[in-house]
């Protein structure tokens, strides 16, 4: 696989895919801008090569179809202000393919910069669709795709295209994530903890089996730890938990012990008559969760067990909230944890998803080693799942052969 600082961009028309997926308001204005900001390495690099920059993504979920407040126009007006250079002109595409876009990727001079619309409003986006790919392909004469947190999906825009594009390499925040990746699970520094939060066991088990292999100490939180307290013979009253699972949540526990590897799992617990930020609440022992109660944060004896578990750790990795952070009375649980590990000398990851948001919000982005940009990229690389636009790249992905035996 080759990265963009391997190739010749100078006068040539640069089609970069970027994950410009930003929060908006009602108003459309955009919430938090880091994805945005996390491209530009790569979109100033080819900039600063001469390239004519075309950019490239999706927002939102507009299932083929135009849908005005999905539009990449407010993307267009940040990434123009990102740049701060009166040389590099941002222009908003009307579609990403196109005669009328056609025409403007022509008129590219270099240094300039052409956003274009929404890949999703057109159905051959997650469709992979080969014609579409073969349109968005002749766009371009290097293609590159710095969008890791689609890298996941079979899209034509990262995956179909680089079967018709002249040239097909990686940019930067796409090198840096897979870069942690493997300092982080193929060659980390140990011991080497998982800690695995959320709130639905389902989407996080087959990591948790597969880290089974890979990790010294697996700490679980949030609501998918109600369904191992219940393997393990715990009523956790009226709380979320998913039945048909405790009997796999009891055999991965069980295999953990064969593996050697060390599972903490909640000893006490904040309990609310309901998901209400203004329901009365009480701290318990996962023992004493009364019957029509429901567990909706970690405990502060089960927030020092966890950070006494992971002192001796190098390497850190977390993906998932402990608790339902976002409401106050239920949100300690997550804030302990972002304190430890802003404390922690190991390096430390942060897998995407709401748990960075919890790290933005509590200003302790800087204590952090890395956040990455994508929550289901970086849970498929968890699971040992080879990522389809990193395969057509030419790269490798998944953890086969990397054990802690070798």
């Amino acid at each position: 696989m080759k990265f963009i600082n391997e190739v010749d961009l100078r006068h040539k028309r640069v089609f970069i895919r970027v994950d410009f997926n930003v929060p908006l308001d009602a108003d459309l204005n955009i919430t938090d801008d880091n994805r945005i900001r996390a491209a530009l390495p790569t979109i100033n690099f080819a900039l600063d090569e001469g390239a004519k920059v075309i950019v490239a993504s999706h927002m939102g979920r507009p299932k083929g179809k135009v849908v005005d407040k999905l539009s990449m126009a407010p993307v267009a007006r940040r990434l123009a202000r990102l740049l701060r250079k009166e040389d590099h002109e941002v222009k908003l595409a009307p579609d990403c393919v196109g005669k009328a876009v056609t025409k403007m990727v022509k008129a590219l001079r270099p240094g300039e910069v052409l956003v274009l619309e929404n890949l999703r409003f057109h159905p051959g986006e997650t469709l992979n669709d080969e014609a579409f790919s073969k349109e968005l392909a002749g766009l371009c004469d290097i293609y590159v795709n710095d969008a890791f947190a689609v890298a996941h999906r079979e899209n034509a825009s990262v995956v179909g295209i680089v079967q018709h594009a002249p040239l097909s390499v990686a940019g930067f925040t796409m090198k840096k994530e897979l870069d942690y990746f493997r300092r982080a699970l193929l060659d980390p520094a140990r011991p080497l903890a998982a800690v695995v939060g959320g709130a639905k066991a389902m989407t996080k088990l087959p990591a948790l089996e597969n880290l089974l292999d890979h990790a010294d100490k697996i700490i679980i939180g949030g609501a998918m730890a109600n369904t191992f307290l219940m393997s393990v013979g715990y009523d956790v009253g009226k709380s979320l938990y998913e039945e048909e699972l405790v009997p796999v949540a009891n055999v991965l526990l069980r295999n953990a012990k064969r593996h050697g590897v060390k599972v903490f799992i909640p000893v006490d617990c904040v309990v609310a008559e309901r998901m209400d930020p203004k329901a009365e609440t009480k701290l318990v022992t996962v023992q004493d969760v009364p019957k029509d109660w429901m567990i909706m944060d970690i405990g502060p004896a089960t927030s020092l067990l966890y950070r006494e578990a992971l002192r001796d750790c190098k390497t850190i990795i977390w993906n998932g909230p402990m608790g339902a952070f976002e409401m106050d009375a239920f949100s300690r649980g997550t804030y302990n944890m972002v304190s430890t590990l802003a404390q922690s000398y190991a390096l430390t990851i942060i897998g995407g998803g709401d748990t960075d948001v919890a790290i933005h919000n509590a200003g302790e982005t800087d204590n952090i080693s890395y956040i990455s940009t994508g929550g289901g990229a970086f849970l498929a690389l968890l699971t040992g799942e080879t990522l389809p636009a990193v395969e057509a790249l030419g790269g490798i992905t998944g953890l086969e052969g990397h054990t802690r035996q070798g």
